[in-house]
């Protein structure tokens, strides 16, 4: 069956794309796109191709061969994704390098490779941190997922968290590695995140389907999706398989994909090839990660519902299974945006003070804490509206939080974030003793000490946003004016 492909990815110069344009065509409208013309000064770039341009496969047996890294047998399917194998760098580049060696003995590519093997999710940059293979584009520095992980874990209740478990990962930044032929499965990103991809060798196909199609792919039930689009798919099975209408592009070398929230996509290496990836959201895809954890909260209550009598925790129970397998639950989800509502009211405070625009929320930056506050309130208010119980609550006190450590590290980093998207912004105060002077003047009256479910958190916006003399509106800031950031600039991991 033939796929309808109806629309090829948008190709732009990154160098002539400003990143307020890049929020209103991309991160808004929640479309693809290909970047060029980011990558020539990584490391990555020199360091892992060899002058014909394919991978230095030797450099990475010799520097990081040691390294423990999962494996997809691209050949072998464990329900709907490939098996994963584990085993050490170096011998995962021994078999590329004896399969490289087959194909050329017999002057003609192997057809029919029912093993290719495909290094995945390899969490480099936690690895080794003191090697810079690359710099994040400005584009994706509003990156909060892996700026809480770098500081906090992700599972806050004991009952759910296990070091060891892959979906509990330090982080969501990635090196993908694999021959030609080596290939991942439909799929959308994990916590309807966005993802970014960039080919530092080698050449991607990519096939995307867009949200508003993805019911297409899956079957009469929404239970089960298409594996694999060019194999005989049912038509009995997926009906509306044959309807659907798809995105494709090649993406080359040095070239960087922005895959957006909830597309389905699935992608073959048309050569050897070597890329770095990152899942990420903000406060501009927030929704989607709230929209999954939903999802799957409720097909976890009816997959157990017919033990709910018998279990002494059953909500409990719910929790910890949506931890396990979509990556967190309500209430880390709930705590992760209780953070960075407190980094942001402390920022717009900051700016408040320093008076030299006023109105100070009409500049750029205040623009953009504002959206996130409001995103966030607008989670909050959801989670408010279905009832949501967090489980073993938690709470954080504004008296309290400026004795952790890494809040303040969160904080910092936020800060500096917002320099580079929108232009260093000049805030005298002693670090310590100007937060814990903000704090209190931010909260002295507010009469809940403590911050511990979402209504907490809505009024606790509400209240904070008239202290500091702003009227928020009830709905969300027009998307196309959101805000106005500076000229881009980079970040580096």
């Amino acid at each position: 069956m033939g796929l309808k492909i109806e629309r090829r990815v948008e190709r732009v110069n990154g160098k002539d794309l400003s990143y307020t344009q890049f929020v209103e065509q991309y991160l808004v409208q929640n479309q693809p796109v290909i970047l060029t013309g980011l990558m020539e000064d990584w490391r990555a770039c020199k360091d892992w191709i060899l002058e014909d341009g394919k991978p230095n496969l030797q450099f990475f047996s010799t520097h990081f061969g040691n390294s423990k890294v999962q494996v997809a047998d691209c050949g072998a399917r464990e329900c709907m994704e490939q098996k994963r194998l584990e085993m050490s760098v170096s011998e995962f580049i021994e078999k590329w390098v004896q399969l490289s060696s087959s194909r050329e003995s017999i002057c003609s590519e192997v057809s029919d490779d029912k093993s290719l093997l495909y290094l995945k999710d390899w969490h480099f940059v936690k690895e080794y941190p003191e090697y810079c293979a690359y710099r994040t584009p400005f584009f994706f520095c509003d990156d909060w997922l892996n700026m809480y992980l770098d500081k906090y874990d992700m599972h806050t209740d004991p009952d759910s968290y296990q070091k060891k478990n892959e979906i509990s990962c330090s982080d969501y930044r990635f090196v993908y590695m694999g021959p030609k032929g080596t290939w991942t499965p439909l799929h959308a990103d994990v916590f309807r995140s966005y993802s970014w991809s960039a080919n530092v060798c080698g050449k991607k196909q990519w096939f995307f389907l867009s949200p508003s199609q993805h019911h297409l792919v899956f079957d009469r039930y929404m239970t089960n999706a298409v594996y694999d689009i060019f194999e005989d798919v049912s038509e009995t099975k997926f009906p509306g398989f044959k309807e659907a209408i798809w995105w494709e592009c090649t993406q080359e070398q040095n070239e960087i994909i922005f895959v957006p929230s909830g597309w389905y996509h699935q992608v073959h290496n048309q050569e050897d090839t070597i890329s770095i990836n990152h899942n990420w959201f903000n406060a501009y895809n927030l929704s989607w990660v709230w929209d999954i954890l939903l999802t799957d909260y409720k097909q976890a209550r009816d997959l157990l519902e017919d033990i709910k009598e018998i279990c002494d925790d059953f909500e409990g129970l719910c929790q910890r299974n949506l931890a396990a397998n979509t990556g967190m639950n309500f209430r880390d989800f709930l705590v992760f945006m209780m953070r960075f509502a407190f980094a942001n009211l402390f920022q717009f405070h900051h700016l408040g003070r320093s008076g030299k625009n006023p109105p100070f929320w009409s500049s750029q930056i205040a623009q953009h804490i504002v959206f996130n506050l409001q995103s966030i309130q607008s989670i909050a208010l959801k989670m408010k509206s279905v009832g949501v119980c967090t489980h073993h609550a938690f709470s954080l006190k504004p008296s309290k939080i400026l004795e952790d450590h890494s809040f303040m590290e969160l904080f910092t980093t936020l800060k500096k974030n917002y320099g580079m998207m929108h232009g260093p912004f000049e805030i005298v105060y002693e670090e310590k003793m100007g937060l814990c002077s903000d704090m209190n003047a931010i909260f002295c009256d507010f009469t809940n000490p403590s911050i511990g479910s979402s209504e907490d958190l809505v009024q606790l916006i509400d209240f904070a946003f008239e202290k500091l003399g702003f009227v928020a509106s009830k709905s969300l800031p027009s998307q196309k004016t959101r805000y106005n950031p500076e000229e881009q600039l980079m970040c580096r991991d």
